[in-house]
């Protein structure tokens, strides 16, 4: 893809990878897909769980990520369920998924009855598990825009979707929804730090200038082990904490999600409480955000 600057691996940081964390993951996944079901199942399926799709086209798009899953926890070379989407994956970036990868993907998965849906989604996540027992949870495999994600990364990947989304449909119909702090400390560890750690690829490419220079943001919180992601010169990395370090933020792991994914903003989880950043160069949060970001 024109203009793709791949970023290499050059962290320091330890994996965040552990047997705990391994089995913990595994459980949250057939927790939130149960919990997801059994709302769905209850919802009207025509009601807008979003401006654009409705509660089946959002169940859909959780169920084709977990199908495309199935063969993507085997190796890079399985064929995939969806014809000819591995060169939509390998040119996906931050900025592009929406137009691109999840238009594509829910053309490509055009079941929308919700018996069928939710019994595939079931299925999925029930191979995907069955698949993935036994097996290294630090194995990497190639992800969107040539990013290397292991195993674990891509459990937490796909509990976390169900998480967010469940939360769209659950405002839509009125549903409780839970987002359990400790679920979403496994996304911020076993995805967040780990996909950096293995190599972005082009996943944070843009048409922007490059920021000169270093800015090393440390993140803490009561459900995760400290670490720091470094910005230098473009390029993203994974260290210990240092007292170094430019920026320091305090986070509670659902709420971090929360505005990492733009469904509530900065300002509104720092006024909660939820987050909190000092440092002796706090200002370097932004443009450091400005290039390691979420869609």
């Amino acid at each position: 893809m024109p203009g793709m600057r791949y970023q290499l691996n050059r962290s320091r940081g330890a994996t965040r990878i552990t047997p705990e964390k391994w089995l913990a993951v595994r459980a949250a996944l057939t927790d939130v897909r149960d919990r997801f079901e059994a709302m769905v199942a209850d919802a009207d399926p025509r009601a807008m769980a979003t401006a654009d799709w409705t509660v089946m086209d959002t169940a859909a798009h959780v169920t084709a990520i977990a199908w495309l899953y199935t063969a993507m926890v085997v190796s890079d070379d399985t064929p995939l369920p969806i014809p000819d989407f591995r060169g939509v994956i390998r040119t996906t970036t931050v900025d592009n998924i929406h137009g691109g990868l999840n238009v594509q993907m829910l053309r490509g998965y055009g079941e929308r009855e919700p018996g069928a849906v939710l019994t595939r989604l079931h299925s999925c996540t029930d191979e995907i598990l069955r698949l993935t027992a036994g097996e290294d949870p630090s194995r990497t495999f190639s992800w969107l825009g040539g990013s290397r994600l292991p195993l674990a990364g891509i459990m937490a990947h796909l509990t976390n979707e169900l998480l967010l989304h469940g939360r769209d449909i659950a405002r839509s119909v009125g549903a409780p929804w839970r987002i359990p702090e400790e679920y979403a400390a496994l996304f911020f560890e076993l995805f967040l730090v780990e996909i950096m750690r293995n190599g972005l690829g082009a996943l944070l490419d843009d048409d922007r200038p490059i920021r000169p220079g270093r800015i090393a943001v440390e993140f803490r919180s009561a459900y995760t082990t400290p670490v720091t992601m470094v910005l230098d010169a473009g390029r993203v990395s994974i260290e210990e904490p240092s007292r170094d370090n430019d920026v320091r933020v305090y986070f509670k792991p659902a709420t971090m999600s929360l505005v990492l994914f733009h469904y509530i903003t900065r300002t509104r989880a720092a006024m909660t409480g939820s987050l909190r950043v000092w440092g002796r160069r706090p200002w370097l949060l932004m443009p450091f955000l400005r290039k390691v970001r979420l869609p």
